[in-house]
């Protein structure tokens, strides 16, 4: 491999919607060495050489892979592309981020972890949501207990957003799926989906979605690119608390509410009545420190390259959202029909990921 002096060399393939924040942000990382980039579209390739002369821009993947100094690729192109690109940089054995999500199918997905895992290779999707200071702060506090435990949680991601040929499931769906993974610590077991495509009915543009995880919680997702604003929130009812997260920067990111429901115990004589009593607290907006989410993903890929450590946002965490995506296509075909998700040996020792500051 080509590591020099502790700085990873690295090429990204893609610059498109994703791929000049990758570059922008490899380029402020000192331990990384951009070193080439990936990209079939001319006008695309013309504003990164305008932006970063002297950086190598090919059409094709494999005239960067047979560079030795080359140590790990960056894919950020569109899903249906993730399997072929990951597979060609492991068996050449470059380390691989790969965007959201990792395949498009669980079958591909193993066998980017088994080529990654033979070749003893770093294999990362490109969950950006689980660096999110904000993110974090709920997990810590879903793993502190102030919540108690989370009975159901909303979230709304929408915007008039950018049409995808994958459909808005495999578009925005991973995002939610990764925060909910993160925060629970548990595997989906069921899944929901209904939705509608406006413009191609084969290709939906706004779906919802119902889970149920293996500890009892249900979640609610909408997603959609047909939207008059933009959102992107989240709410969890706990036993103990509510907290609300919006994608927003500065001290109205997080929201606790100490609000609820409590269950008295009955009078003697009442013959085991329960009452009900509603309980309105304060609200709490914890100060999150500021930081960009995908700086600290690359310093998290550029650890697990140096040092072995598993990433935060792992492979056998993106096989199960890729599972999850795949139980949720099926259940919109089947028109809302709840689809189980297989608990295999792999979710099962799936490890949490790692909620120690970066």
């Amino acid at each position: 491999m080509g590591i020099i002096d502790g700085r990873i060399g690295v090429v990204v393939v893609g610059y498109g919607y994703w791929g000049p924040n990758l570059v922008r942000n490899i380029m402020e990382r000192t331990e990384l060495r951009l070193l080439g980039l990936c990209e079939l579209d001319r006008e695309r390739a013309n504003q990164f050489r305008a932006r970063y002369p002297g950086i190598p821009v090919v059409g094709d993947l494999d005239d960067l892979l047979i560079d030795p100094r080359v140590d790990a690729v960056v894919v950020a192109t569109p899903p249906r592309t993730h399997y072929p690109l990951a597979a060609g940089a492991l068996r050449a054995g470059k380390h691989v981020l790969v965007e959201k999500p990792l395949a498009t199918r669980a079958d591909d997905a193993r066998e980017l972890i088994q080529l990654a895992d033979e070749r003893n290779l770093v294999l990362m999707p490109g969950h950006t949501f689980l660096y999110s200071p904000p993110v974090v702060k709920v997990r810590e506090l879903l793993v502190a207990g102030s919540l108690g435990d989370a009975y159901f949680i909303t979230s709304s991601r929408m915007n008039l957003g950018i049409y995808q040929p994958d459909g808005v499931i495999c578009d925005l769906a991973p995002h939610d799926l990764s925060i909910l993974l993160y925060w629970l610590e548990q595997p989906v077991v069921q899944v929901s989906a209904t939705g509608r495509g406006m413009f191609d009915g084969d290709v939906p543009d706004t779906a919802f979605l119902n889970l149920t995880f293996a500890c009892g919680t249900v979640a609610n997702v909408q997603i959609s690119w047909l939207a008059p604003r933009k959102m992107r929130e989240m709410v969890i009812v706990g036993s103990r608390q509510m907290v609300r997260y919006a994608d927003l920067a500065g001290d109205e990111a997080i929201k606790i509410y100490d609000r609820g429901l409590d269950r008295e115990q009955p009078e003697p004589g009442n013959f085991g009545e329960y009452r009900l009593t509603y309980r309105t607290g304060d609200m709490v907006a914890p100060r999150i420190e500021a930081a960009e989410p995908l700086n600290l993903e690359l310093q998290d890929f550029s650890r697990a390259i140096l040092t072995g450590e598993e990433p935060r946002s792992n492979a056998r965490l993106g096989l199960e959202i890729v599972k999850v995506l795949e139980a949720a296509e099926l259940s919109l075909r089947l028109h809302g029909q709840p689809v189980r998700v297989e608990m295999t040996d792999e979710v099962l020792a799936l490890r949490a990921p790692s909620v120690v500051p970066l």
